[in-house]
């Protein structure tokens, strides 16, 4: 059930992005309650808004399941117990959502459904949504209602947005400079987080690799040693998925001009479902932090359009615009999300004295 004021109406393509977050929610249904009135919130965001990239699809993940156990682990067996303690059970508060860092918010639709989770009743008003800009000191959202419930649930929402707005801010810096190239993340996720890691990324405006082992076959260095070379690998690949009836993208990594040149030859005398090939460490650091990556290009000319290619390797934000340059396809860069620097975000019921504290600290 969604819960919105008469001036903001559930278009059909709202509800198919609901729905798609919905798919990642085990038995219970994904309940997302807004409350944003004219009245209340001039430039409140609507629920239309709310979900700008939908979460990428698994076909086992349990969103809902993940945060359950995120509130589980926090409130333990006995709750909160600074709250129960303080706050009687039906007082009602404001709190705010405080940028303390500049950069890209990222995780409003998940706040949303561990609210909910939480406690039903609470109502949430944004006044940014998922991949807009916020900048230090910017309040840019609220949430109404019990605070025991909010407190509760505030450190899970945190933690969350938090990251996942570390890893959208890098990752739009990352893709603007990549251009024309796409910029991808890899399988290099938080344990158990991996769904909400590239979501951020799609949010940061990237593109996501394969998810998993199980939705895209990667042929990589140690799969050609045991195969005995990147002819092996890649037919026993190709018979694998024609005797399974499998349909799916290949990329096979390839380290050196003998190896892609093995690569181009194997595909011109079979058919095979080969669609990528990573080309792996042909950027070149140089002793005064430049890069050379006249392999890189080489290479990239070598396979002239015929598959997609992916550069990996000595990838960062200082690099990444010399290496979109080369005409790769995509690139890929493990520190979107394995060496993200979390975004400061603060909920503050106090929020006049959060600010004056902040500015004292220079973090508002």
């Amino acid at each position: 059930m969604f819960a919105v004021s008469s001036s903001h109406l559930i278009t059909p393509s709202t509800t198919s992005l609901l729905s798609g977050v919905s798919r990642f929610c085990s038995r219970n249904r994904l309940i997302v309650k807004m409350a944003a009135t004219n009245a209340n919130i001039k430039n409140a965001i609507s629920v239309d808004s709310i979900i700008v990239k939908p979460p990428p699809v698994h076909p086992t993940y349990d969103l809902k399941g993940v945060i359950k156990l995120a509130l589980s682990e926090d409130a333990g067996d006995k709750g909160d117990v600074t709250c129960l303690a303080i706050m009687p059970t039906e007082m009602e508060v404001e709190a705010y959502f405080l940028a303390k860092d500049d950069g890209i918010v990222a995780g409003i639709a998940l706040a949303e459904m561990i609210f909910s989770e939480v406690d039903p009743t609470l109502k949430v008003e944004w006044y940014k949504k998922d991949g807009d800009y916020v900048t230090k000191g910017l309040k840019f959202g609220k949430v109404y209602g019990r605070a025991h419930s909010i407190v509760l649930a505030e450190r899970v929402v945190l933690n969350f947005m938090q990251r996942m707005s570390g890893i959208a801010t890098l990752t739009k810096a990352m893709a603007d400079a990549a251009r024309p190239a796409c910029i991808l993340e890899t399988r290099k996720t938080a344990p158990a987080l991996r769904l909400v890691d590239k979501w951020a990324v799609l949010i940061g405006g990237g593109q996501n690799h394969r998810m998993g082992l199980f939705d895209m076959v990667m042929i990589k260095d140690n799969h050609i040693s045991v195969a005995g070379g990147v002819s092996n690998a890649l037919k026993s690949i190709d018979l694998y998925l024609e005797k399974n009836n499998l349909q799916m993208g290949v990329e096979i990594e390839t380290r050196t001009f003998e190896e892609i040149h093995e690569v181009l030859h194997y595909a011109s005398q079979n058919k095979t479902l080969l669609s990528r090939i990573m080309l792996d460490n042909m950027v070149v650091p140089q002793p005064d932090g430049d890069i050379d990556v006249s392999m890189l290009k080489e290479a990239v000319q070598l396979i002239n359009g015929k598959f997609e290619t992916e550069a990996s390797g000595n990838v960062t934000l200082e690099t990444v615009h010399k290496i979109g340059q080369t005409g790769v396809t995509y690139i890929s860069s493990g520190a979107l999300t394995h060496s993200v620097k979390a975004l400061d975000i603060s909920l503050k019921i106090d929020t006049e004295l959060a600010l004056k504290v902040g500015r004292r600290t220079k973090r508002a």
